[in-house]
């Protein structure tokens, strides 16, 4: 087994919902949502984000579309204009789930996606 990164298999997106943060994470191919999904569950999601998720991770499988929603309760500090985090939408929370590191199968290559493949997040 070798580590990748989510951004080196998947993309993101990310907002607010209250004082939840919605995460949906895409897959660049089928292999790659198969181990997204065996391996990203909410417990990992929850501790991957440490202190910035209070509440419970709740996790929506999406298999048509190779993808998983994440609802990342109390993650806000009240949302929207009643928080004064930095990132009240929670819009950040997306760059920093694809900087999770997670096991693949050694024989596993995520297909290139976009000119420069698969960079690291402000690469």
């Amino acid at each position: 087994m070798k580590k990748l990164r989510l951004y080196e298999m998947a993309h993101a997106r990310s907002g607010d919902k209250g004082d939840a943060s919605n995460v949906g994470l895409v897959a660049y191919d089928a292999k790659g949502y198969e181990i997204i999904r065996r391996e990203v569950t909410p417990e990992r999601v929850k501790a991957h984000f440490g202190g910035v998720v209070h509440g419970e991770v709740k996790r929506y499988e999406v298999p048509n579309l190779h993808a998983l929603n994440f609802i990342l309760g109390d993650a806000l500090g009240g949302g929207g204009s009643g928080s004064l985090r930095t990132d009240a939408q929670g819009k950040t929370h997306g760059m920093g789930l694809l900087l999770m590191e997670i096991p693949v199968p050694d024989d596993y290559t995520p297909p290139r996606a976009g000119p420069r493949g698969n960079a690291a997040p402000g690469d």
